[in-house]
C-alpha cells in the first residue's frame, strides 16, 4: 500500500476524491449568514413605573432650582448691605446706618422703626446666633453717630456688623398668617 500524497485544498472548491453532493466543511461556512444585529437598547425609561419616577426627579430638580432662586432673591437686602459696608470702610456713623437700613429691610418696619438704645442692641443680639453688640461694640454702635470713636472700635462694629448681617435669622410669616394680617388690616377703621 503505497500513500499518496495528498493534496492541498485551495479556495472553495471540492476536492477530487470528495463523493459527489457533499460539501466540505469550508464551504458550508462560506455558506453561513451572520446574524442579525439586535436592536439598540435604549436608554429611555420603559415601564410605567420608570417613567413615573423619571418625572417625579425632574419635579424635584425643578422645585429645589425653584426655591433656590427665591433663597438668592430673598437675600438680595444682604448682599447689597454687605457691598455698601465694604465702600464705607469701618465709618461707625455708616455702620450704624446700614445695620437699621438692613434691619428694616428684612423685619417689620413696626417691630424695628422704633427700638433705641439697649432694646436696639437686645434686637440685634437676639436675631443673632451670638452677642457680639453686648459690650464695648453694642455701646460704639450707640455712641457712633455722636462721638468718635477708636479705629479699633470702628473694626470691630466693622466686623460685627458684617457678621450680624450675613448670619441674622428672619422667620418669613406663613401664607395664612400674612392673609389673616392683611385681612385685620382692611377691616380695621
Amino acid at each position: 500500500m503505497q500513500d499518496t500524497p495528498a493534496k492541498p485544498v485551495t479556495g472553495n472548491k471540492t476536492p477530487p476524491d470528495a463523493p459527489a453532493g457533499e460539501e466540505t466543511l469550508p464551504d458550508m461556512i462560506a455558506q453561513l449568514v451572520p446574524p442579525p444585529e439586535p436592536p439598540a437598547i435604549s436608554m429611555w425609561p420603559v415601564t410605567p413605573f420608570a417613567k413615573g419616577l423619571g418625572a417625579l426627579l425632574l419635579l424635584l430638580l425643578l422645585f429645589f432650582i425653584w426655591r433656590q432662586l427665591q433663597i438668592y432673591r430673598a437675600n438680595a437686602y444682604r448682599r447689597a448691605a454687605l457691598a455698601e459696608l465694604q465702600q464705607t470702610g469701618d465709618d461707625p456713623a455708616q455702620v450704624a446706618e446700614i445695620l437699621r437700613r438692613t434691619a428694616l429691610g428684612a423685619y417689620p418696619r413696626t417691630q424695628v422703626a422704633a427700638l433705641t438704645g439697649d432694646e436696639w442692641l437686645a434686637f440685634l443680639n437676639q436675631h443673632y446666633p451670638g452677642d457680639a453688640f453686648a459690650g464695648e461694640v453694642g455701646r460704639t454702635l450707640l455712641q457712633s453717630p455722636y462721638a468718635r470713636t477708636v479705629p479699633t472700635q470702628s473694626r470691630a462694629l466693622a466686623e460685627a456688623a458684617r457678621d450680624w448681617i450675613r448670619r441674622h435669622k428672619v422667620t418669613r410669616p406663613t401664607l395664612l398668617a400674612s392673609y389673616l394680617s392683611n385681612r385685620a388690616m382692611e377691616a380695621s377703621p
